[in-house]
């Protein structure tokens, strides 16, 4: 027990009742919610001192040692000589978390740092310096981790946008940045946030998902996933579409492992995202406007520059703007196999959101030709749902045919389903939505990848039954 602990315990063991507790009626059937408990740091005022020493005691040697070890070691011996010279008495547990919490202060980001080695959490939320939540699992759950102030937020913050060029506060108060291995950032601070600086960081791992990890999570069947890694190799243009948190960015890299070695990849994010295993790729990335508001690179020049750069696979992380139109002319001038992200509910929401980017570049096209364009650029449509149980799901891989009348038309060739009455009643499933399943339709575009090299067998479309379905979805990826 810390010294903390017996000193509180000590004040209420003569049995008195405290003051600020609730009182409950004898025989009440309405109990009241209980309030969260205020997270108090009862050394916060200890380890602000101990920081300040160690920073000034270090001073440029943070900045100028050449290895980590070297600077773990110097930091981890700073923080213990500082700490017994404040002479505060500790136990060895108190002393050995505070220096544990004081050297992820001044080498990492504080307290995230605990969060962030945990590979269970997948977000870490921060909506105030004393209230952050996690999502493991697929599920929000609310952590004891807590900052010591507003200050200490923003200076993990500050220590985060930096590393990367960026820049936040009062002329720039909202920043989209990301951290060494890739886990995306998010900042706003006030006078945006009224309640204090908010940050949220979805994190990546530290080994990218693969096509067999989806297929264990149950994001994709086997067969499903079979299907477009040829459509990849085949050189088709993909648009993985859903909405936020589903997975866009994981499929996406899983989905870029099956694009052949000995091509030239150009990559294009607003922040750099995405984990290319290939050697010959080239990472692009957008830059905000600086203080002054001037030298920002948006993804729309970013694009068009990656057309002079003799690229076989153009890869935008997302398009959410007037790059949309710059996409599709690269995809219709001979750069195929290009793969990109939106943010859509279904498939043919997909189409109708690239028609509003489309038209957001200030340019006066009419409508059929806008849609012509999008038919012609895109073979195929991957898209994602996020369920109710935190489990993402690819629910339809759809080829995106030619111009009927107006309308684009669609063919499901993949589609996961909801359990029928029969199978419901009969308990055969319990999840939410069934496999993966074929839907017997065959694409129309199998000649052009044949053209690239790449054909299925003639019996790989056919419909399967449900007795099918399930040892095929439990089956290995790739036997």
């Amino acid at each position: 027990m810390g010294l903390h602990d017996r000193i509180k315990n000590n004040g209420t063991s003569n049995g008195e009742a405290n003051a600020d507790q609730p009182i409950q009626l004898v025989g009440s059937s309405v109990r009241e919610p209980e309030p969260e408990p205020a997270h108090v740091d009862p050394y916060a005022e200890l380890k602000t001192r101990v920081h300040h020493a160690c920073i000034a005691k270090l001073g440029p040697q943070l900045f100028t040692t050449e290895t980590n070890e070297e600077l773990h070691e110097q930091v981890l011996r700073a923080v213990s000589e500082q700490l017994a010279l404040d002479r505060t008495p500790l136990t060895r547990e108190e002393r050995r978390r505070i220096v544990r919490e004081l050297t992820d202060d001044i080498l990492g980001y504080g307290p995230l740092e605990p969060l962030l080695r945990d590979d269970e959490v997948t977000e870490v939320m921060v909506n105030a310096f004393d209230r952050i939540y996690i999502e493991r699992a697929g599920k929000l759950e609310r952590t004891p981790t807590t900052f010591a102030d507003n200050a200490h937020l923003l200076r993990i913050i500050d220590k985060i946008v930096s590393q990367v060029g960026r820049r936040v506060d009062e002329a720039s108060p909202m920043v989209d940045a990301r951290l060494p291995d890739g886990s995306r950032v998010n900042a706003i601070i006030p006078p945006l946030a009224l309640r204090g600086p908010t940050l949220t960081i979805r994190k990546f791992s530290r080994d990218p998902y693969t096509m067999d990890d989806l297929i264990t999570f149950g994001t994709v069947s086997p067969k499903a996933a079979q299907f477009l890694a040829a459509c990849v190799r085949g050189k088709l243009n993909v648009l993985i579409s859903g909405g936020t948190g589903t997975g866009k960015t994981t499929t996406l890299n899983a989905l870029s492992a099956f694009v052949p070695g000995d091509e030239r990849i150009v990559t294009i994010e607003d922040a750099a995202e995405l984990q290319l295993q290939q050697e010959h790729v080239i990472t692009l990335e957008a830059r905000p406007p600086n203080i002054e508001g001037q030298g920002e690179v948006r993804i729309r020049e970013l694009v068009r520059n990656a057309l002079r750069m003799r690229p076989d696979r153009i890869i935008v992380g997302e398009v959410r703007g007037a790059e949309t139109l710059d996409m599709l002319q690269a995809m219709n001038t001979g750069h195929e196999g290009s793969l990109t992200t939106i943010h859509a509910n279904a498939p043919r929401d997909a189409l109708s959101r690239l028609e509003t980017l489309v038209l957001t570049a200030g340019v006066d096209l009419p409508l059929r030709a806008i849609r012509e364009q999008i038919a012609s650029a895109f073979d195929l449509l991957v898209q994602i749902n996020r369920l109710v149980d935190g489990s993402r799901r690819v629910t339809n891989v759809t080829e995106v045919l030619r111009m009927e009348s107006d309308v684009i038309t669609l063919q499901d060739v993949f589609t996961a389903k909801p359990p029928d009455e029969e199978q419901a009643a009969g308990g055969r499933n319990t999840s939410l939505l069934m496999p993966l399943a074929c839907s017997g339709l065959k694409p129309h575009f199998l000649d052009k990848m044949a053209t690239n090299g790449v054909s299925l067998p003639p019996t790989f479309f056919e419909r399967e039954d449900d007795a099918a379905v399930r040892p095929t979805f439990a089956a290995g990826y790739g036997r």
